[in-house]
C-alpha cells in the first residue's frame, strides 16, 4: 500500500468510511462556522498538508450525501492535487441549493482519491485513426 505523508491540524486523518470506501472523507478546520447562502461560494480549510508520492495525484471530490440532500458541490468540479504542491489542502465549495448551508469545525465537506497517473508525450499529427465513433460528441448515441 502507497503512504502519503500527512500533516493534520484538524481533529482528525481523513478515513475511509467503509471497507470498500475508494474516497476519504475530508472534514473542515474552521474557528467559526461558515454560512454559504444559495449561489455563492466558500474556500473551507481542512488543516490538512499532504506529501504526495511521485506518480500520484490526490482528487478532491464531492460528497454525494451533501450534493443531494442540500446542493452542495465543489466550484471547480473535481480538484487535483499535484504531488510538489505542499501547501494547505483548501475545498472550494459552492451552495447550488436553495437554502442557506452552514459548515461546522470538523464537517465532513469532501473526499479524497489517491490516484496514479503516467506522463505522457504528445505527439503532433496530420490524421487520427478511424473508429466507428468518429467525432460523435456528447448525446450522439442517444439519451
Amino acid at each position: 500500500m502507497t503512504e502519503i505523508k500527512v500533516i493534520v491540524k484538524g481533529k482528525k486523518l481523513p478515513e475511509y468510511e467503509t471497507c470498500g470506501a475508494s474516497g476519504m472523507d475530508i472534514a473542515a478546520f474552521v474557528e467559526k462556522p461558515v454560512l454559504i447562502k444559495p449561489g455563492k461560494r466558500a474556500l473551507i480549510s481542512t488543516g490538512l498538508f499532504m506529501e504526495i508520492p511521485k506518480g500520484f495525484e490526490v482528487q478532491i471530490r464531492a460528497r454525494s450525501g451533501l450534493a443531494i440532500k442540500y446542493g452542495i458541490g465543489l466550484v471547480n468540479g473535481i480538484g487535483t492535487i499535484d504531488e510538489d504542491y505542499r501547501g494547505e489542502i483548501k475545498i472550494p465549495l459552492i451552495n447550488f441549493g436553495e437554502e442557506d448551508f452552514t459548515v461546522n469545525d470538523g464537517d465532513r465537506i469532501a473526499q479524497m482519491v489517491a490516484v496514479k497517473y503516467e506522463k505522457v508525450k504528445l505527439c503532433k499529427v496530420d490524421e487520427l485513426a478511424v473508429t466507428e465513433r468518429g467525432d460523435g460528441g456528447f448525446g450522439h448515441t442517444g439519451i
